[in-house]
């Protein structure tokens, strides 16, 4: 479990009016990519790839530590080598840093630690880390690497005047997030696993920095799930079918052995270097309740109706992060398992259609 040490005895209202860090105002952002510049540019705080090895002129008057362990930049999560060795370094320096500086830490995860599994419950705050999930060699595990790394360092520092959080997010989206979600739009269609429903709860980078204000805002302290709901409270959750519908695209239904049979083929020739079973983040569900945040008075203003539109819409323009171009070919290059996604759907497309033609 994240440590908890407070700063002081004050009320969450109190912390509150003090601003995004709390006792202090600024806020120091690490982590790579452009999720890590737009939290920095919403939060109006200080923007660094990497802490140095001595971080206390940077970390002067700051009151809190966003460090990222969920980057939703699927290029560089898998063209760097030995990545997981370096975030497990850089979650391991941030703990020490929010433990000796006295400041309020707080780590940008994904709810995808947790795992995702037919019929699987909407994951709640505080919920276990899936064991399968986590010790993935993929980006996933990568993320649940950098939690656990985080919450060692920390659980040494002993007693001290600082608090931690960590924030599990809903599918991200946005300018900029590439990730095995965004990816499966690039499809030809939408994927669907036969007999396995599931949600798709997206939620905006914009909801994501609001999210960390109200963290920091009200001293919320542990781990807390990040989505968006409805006026009643419960996730905002599309189904596939509203997903195609509002995208304008058509689903491919495949049973679950063809489909994990498919990404295994595209693994084993090397066209997608991540582990197949991260195909599961596609199609089986994840959602989560920020029943914390929410009853802290966080509440998204992008629904997941209006997160397909930007994804379209992203799709339409051609650009993704950093303004590249990334079409299926480029997919492919990429290695991600958001590849297996776009190549399945066209291996499957093609397959079907050899089939129909050899009636």
């Amino acid at each position: 479990m994240v440590g908890t040490r407070l700063r002081s005895q004050r009320s969450p209202d109190d912390a509150a009016a003090d601003g995004p860090g709390g006792a202090h105002d600024r806020v120091v952002v690490v982590g790579e990519g452009r999720l890590a510049e737009r939290l920095a540019v919403g939060l109006g705080a200080t923007h660094v790839p990497e802490l140095p090895d001595d971080p206390t002129d940077l970390l002067r008057d700051a009151g809190a530590l966003v460090a990222l362990g969920h980057t939703a930049d699927f290029a560089l999560e898998t063209t760097e080598r030995n990545r997981r060795d370096r975030l497990v370094e850089q979650a391991r320096r941030a703990a020490r840093a929010v433990a000796e500086h006295g400041l309020h830490g707080v780590v940008v995860s994904s709810a995808m630690v947790c795992g995702a599994a037919p019929g699987r419950p909407v994951i709640v705050d505080d919920e276990p880390r899936d064991e399968v999930a986590s010790t993935s060699p993929g980006v996933v595990g990568r993320i649940a690497a950098f939690e656990r790394a985080f919450e060692a360092e920390l659980s040494t520092a002993g007693e001290g005047d600082h608090r931690s959080t960590i924030l599990r997010c809903a599918a991200l989206v946005g300018p900029g997030v590439d990730t095995l979600v965004t990816r499966h739009f690039e499809a030809p269609r939408l994927l669907v696993v036969r007999d396995a429903a599931r949600g798709w709860q997206l939620l905006h980078l914009d909801d994501l920095v609001t999210a960390v204000r109200t963290t920091l805002g009200h001293g919320l302290a542990g781990v807390l799930t990040v989505g968006p709901v409805r006026d009643d409270g419960t996730p905002d959750a599309l189904t596939s079918d509203e997903v195609a519908e509002l995208s304008g695209r058509r689903l491919l239904t495949l049973p679950a052995s063809t489909a994990f049979a498919l990404a295994e083929s595209l693994h084993r020739v090397g066209a997608v270097p991540a582990p197949p079973d991260e195909l599961a983040f596609a199609v089986y569900p994840w959602t989560v309740d920020p029943a914390r945040l929410v009853a802290a008075g966080w509440r998204s203003s992008w629904s997941s109706a209006r997160c397909v539109g930007v994804l379209v819409e992203g799709l339409r323009s051609g650009l993704t992060l950093a303004g590249r171009r990334v079409g299926a070919r480029d997919a492919a290059a990429l290695g991600a398992a958001g590849a297996a996604v776009a190549l399945l759907g066209t291996a499957a497309v093609w397959r079907q259609a050899r089939g129909h033609g050899h009636r």
